[in-house]
């Protein structure tokens, strides 16, 4: 996880000085693809991501060591070939994964995340989940396994594959002549974001597109069908946690009240979507078509937006002080760190989304990490590092007035699964 860590504190300033360059082309060609709030629920999600990666917090079932152990034919070396040969492993896989993800029930709920933002730009690429809790990708490598690829070799090309996807999120560039017949592009990918009945579940490949073309999920852009962005059940959040988990929670509502014993346990396999009759008819959901999205927007005044930023910049300078100090922090300074960035994440956006809960919320979570700083265990922060250490505490106060601030600020609103 040191070397993620490592990797990752080079990696985020890089993406986020791709998004301010596309979002100042943006400007100056006067054809803005962002707004603030979905930009900044966008970057969070990706820190949310970026968290749970590094504390691994993850279960996994089956990993590619033992995959390779038991089932490999050859043994090859690492090599130009061997690194070719894994990465067109890794995009087979990738292919799959992701059709699994779009396909049925429970795995969407992993995947909605990345989906959720209704603009589409590079931000929007960093909508990484944290649901994907249960680790079984190794299945979808069993090619990789049987050539007898070393795990080395894989551990390299995973986070390359996926860093590669990044620059295809933009509505700046259009069709790229004959690379459309080989690698996947904005204009591919755009389609695959899209809810527009004809592009729904298409362009599913992530590097190479040869995959769409062969299993019969391929759909070219069409000028007569601008795609529209989203998810067709809208999320109606900036909050990336309660993104990520808002769809298992319909299916555990319904799971629960429906009274077929089958119902109970099938719904979670069955195809996206699906939902038992009883249930459906008891707790419509509201879903929407391209021809009637209307974009989640409230309206923030200055000071909110002021308020917003002051926690995303705070969060992030926050972020980057545990990936450079990773190696040097305790594992459990590591996770319960981590967990309070995670807190602090959801807090800020859920206040941002007016939740009548939210400044009760961040009055506490200021609280707990001002706590979090005097106790005696975690001293040597101010000791090794004084500077980050004060601008936590000033983090923690700052909070705390926000909180009270916002008790007489923001419009009541409720958490609602429909």
């Amino acid at each position: 996880m040191e070397a993620y860590a490592a990797v990752l504190l080079w990696a985020i300033p890089g993406f986020f000085v791709l998004v301010v360059f596309e979002i100042a082309y943006g400007h100056f060609t006067k054809k803005q693809t962002y707004t603030l709030m979905d930009t900044l629920a966008s970057l969070s999600s990706g820190m949310t991501n970026v968290i749970k990666d590094v504390l691994g917090l993850a279960l996994v079932l089956i990993s590619y060591p033992f995959v390779l152990k038991h089932l490999h034919l050859l043994e090859l070396e690492a090599s130009v070939v061997t690194y070719t040969v894994a990465f067109i492993c890794i995009d087979f896989a990738s292919y799959w994964i992701h059709r699994l993800n779009h396909k049925v029930n429970i795995f969407w709920n992993q995947h909605i995340i990345h989906h959720s933002s209704e603009e589409f730009n590079l931000a929007c690429a960093l909508r990484q989940s944290i649901s994907n809790l249960v680790g079984f990708g190794a299945l979808f490598l069993i090619p990789a396994a049987l050539l007898g690829v070393p795990t080395e070799v894989i551990m390299i090309l995973s986070p390359l594959h996926l860093f590669a996807q990044f620059w295809y999120h933009t509505r700046h560039i259009g069709k790229l002549g004959i690379l459309e017949y080989i690698l996947v592009t904005p204009s591919q990918h755009r389609v695959h974001h899209a809810i527009n009945p004809i592009y729904i579940d298409k362009n599913l490949a992530a590097i190479f597109c040869v995959w769409d073309r062969l299993f019969g999920t391929f759909q070219e852009e069409l000028d007569s069908e601008p795609p529209v962005y989203g998810t067709l059940k809208p999320v109606q959040s900036w909050n990336p946690v309660w993104i990520n988990f808002q769809h298992f929670w319909i299916l555990l509502r319904d799971a629960w009240y429906t009274k077929k014993a089958l119902d109970k346990v099938r719904i979670w396999l069955m195809p996206t979507g699906w939902r038992p009759k009883d249930v459906a008819e008891r707790f419509p959901l509201k879903l929407r078509t391209a021809a009637t999205i209307q974009k989640y927007n409230p309206e923030y005044s200055s000071n909110w937006k002021k308020i917003a930023l002051f926690h995303f910049i705070s969060l992030v300078y926050l972020l980057l002080f545990l990936l450079a100090e990773f190696e040097n922090l305790s594992t459990g300074f590591q996770i319960s760190y981590g967990l309070l960035l995670m807190l602090s994440i959801f807090g800020f956006t859920a206040l941002m989304d007016f939740h009548s809960w939210a400044p009760l919320f961040e009055i506490s979570r200021g609280l707990v990490g001002l706590m979090f700083l005097a106790y005696p265990q975690n001293q040597f922060v101010a000791e090794s590092n004084p500077i980050a250490f004060g601008l936590m505490g000033v983090y923690g106060i700052v909070t705390v007035g926000i909180g009270f601030w916002a008790k007489n600020q923001s419009p009541k609103r409720s958490l609602v699964l429909n």
